[in-house]
């Protein structure tokens, strides 16, 4: 898969293990977390410095590491991201933390992982019946 690269100290995106089956998109600066008066949780926003160019017929999905979740009650804002294979922008990850807290994520940190999926496109037929 082609990727761009989007800023000078974007770091490359990569399995972590041989057996891993998605990748890690990593912070190219430290992640700066914010709350709003009112709010019960923090935010952020995190470039990753990289467009991608998504083959035809697949989508990159975009998913929470689990040690965020389960060490930080950190996740993705929007659970799952999906980027079409026809988005040609920077990838981007919001992420929401319910801790007291936030956790420290500075530049060269992992922050989400990649899963690229193949997304066939369906077609839609009614019909009265469906099979058993």
């Amino acid at each position: 898969m082609k990727i761009k690269k989007l800023h000078k100290d974007a770091i490359l995106p990569r399995y972590s293990t041989e057996g891993a089956s998605a990748f890690d998109l990593f912070t190219h600066e430290d992640v700066e977390w914010k709350s709003y008066e009112g709010q019960y949780y923090w935010h952020a926003t995190i470039k990753t410095g990289w467009s991608f160019e998504i083959p035809h017929e697949c989508g990159l999905f975009i998913l929470s590491r689990s040690g965020h979740g389960f060490k930080h009650d950190t996740t993705l804002a929007n659970s799952v991201g999906l980027i079409d294979y026809d988005y040609r922008g920077e990838v981007q990850v919001k992420l929401i933390c319910f801790d007291v807290m936030p956790p420290e994520i500075l530049a060269g940190q992992a922050v989400a992982q990649c899963a690229l999926i193949d997304t066939p496109r369906c077609y839609f037929m009614v019909s009265d019946e469906l099979s058993e």
